[in-house]
């Protein structure tokens, strides 16, 4: 770690070295193309990484406690507390009992790393950390995931692991956090596997990203999807199929005929409409649905006129696809 060359130090010569020990972490945000739900159980998913994401911002200083800063897009702060830096635990605040829901789920991340590397956070010192995100955190570009690589870069140990152990998901945000192009990405019971791609597609001034105004819940999307989907290869492997093809395609007609394709075919597996059918019946384009389905982004295949349909309707956070992904 950064601290390391200052460890054998006199310690009463080490305040005035707090200035220099300080790192920088920084992740990308991720967006899901194809594969939702069932890259959980193997599928080989298409996604992004995006232009926005997620730095850290990590100083040593004074004391026994780390001191958390988290920033939005504009630099608001959405939460700060306090933790003991031994027990990484909140340190309580109001009536002496009570703890913050993010700070419970903070430290829970924190102990989990300490478990993998004990080494982290062993200095006899505080920390003063911030996080800041690039994007607003309803767009479900990753606020979760992108904290989870960072705090897997500070404490040097393993993202996916990390992710597993403390949010669980498949990991494709993370492999989206970590890499500067598309990914293909599965996993199994054991490990994962990511492929980077270039995608030849001569489309891209076509697509533009829409959101929905409202965030989804992934957990409990997921718990609809075991509820409603028992796992089947045949399945899995069309999804996985449609993925490659998809990364691969070079005309808007393909690409439009293989995700109209993977929206019907997920659909009838997790027993819900499809966006288009539910919002926007009338519309004569692709709309394509984007992780969780209900909330954040979905995908639209048109022209820059075409978007007017969507702010007439009140949709009013149009991205087109080449300012989205990185």
């Amino acid at each position: 770690m950064i601290i390391e060359k200052y460890k054998n130090q006199d310690r009463t010569n080490i305040q005035g070295t707090y200035k220099e020990l300080k790192n920088t972490f920084y992740s990308n945000g991720k967006l899901l193309l194809t594969a939702e739900y069932v890259v959980l159980d193997g599928a080989v998913a298409l996604a992004i990484p995006t232009r926005l994401g997620q730095s850290l911002f990590v100083e040593a200083v004074e004391g026994k406690e780390i001191t958390w800063v988290s920033l939005d897009e504009n630099n608001v702060i959405w939460f700060q507390g306090n933790f003991d830096r031994i027990k990484l635990e909140p340190i309580a605040v109001g009536d002496g009992e009570r703890y913050d829901e993010i700070a419970v789920h903070l430290a829970k991340i924190l102990q989990i790393a300490k478990t993998m590397n004990p080494s982290f956070l062993a200095e006899d010192h505080g920390w003063k950390i911030t996080a800041k995100l690039q994007f607003p955190r309803n767009w479900g570009l990753g606020s979760s995931s992108t904290l989870i690589n960072n705090i897997a870069q500070w404490a040097q140990v393993n993202a996916f692991d990390l992710s597993n152990k403390s949010f669980g998901g498949s990991g494709y945000d993370i492999a989206a956090a970590q890499n500067d192009s598309p990914v293909l990405f599965s996993r199994n019971e054991e490990n994962h596997r990511v492929e980077t791609v270039q995608l030849p597609w001569q489309f891209t001034e076509e697509l533009f990203f829409v959101h929905l105004n409202q965030k989804q819940d992934s957990k409990e999307a997921i718990t609809h999807y075991r509820r409603t989907y028992k796992k089947n290869k045949v399945h899995l492997d069309a999804f996985s199929e449609i993925s490659k093809k998809v990364a691969s395609c070079k005309t808007l007609s393909e690409f439009t005929s293989l995700m109209s394709s993977h929206e019907e075919l997920i659909s009838s597996i997790i027993d819900m409409p499809t966006v288009k059918k539910r919002l926007f019946p009338d519309y004569p384009g692709l709309i394509k649905s984007l992780g969780a389905w209900g909330g954040d982004f979905v995908l639209v295949a048109g022209k820059e006129a075409d978007q007017n349909y969507f702010r007439k309707k009140g949709y009013g956070t149009i991205i087109p696809f080449t300012k989205m992904m990185k």
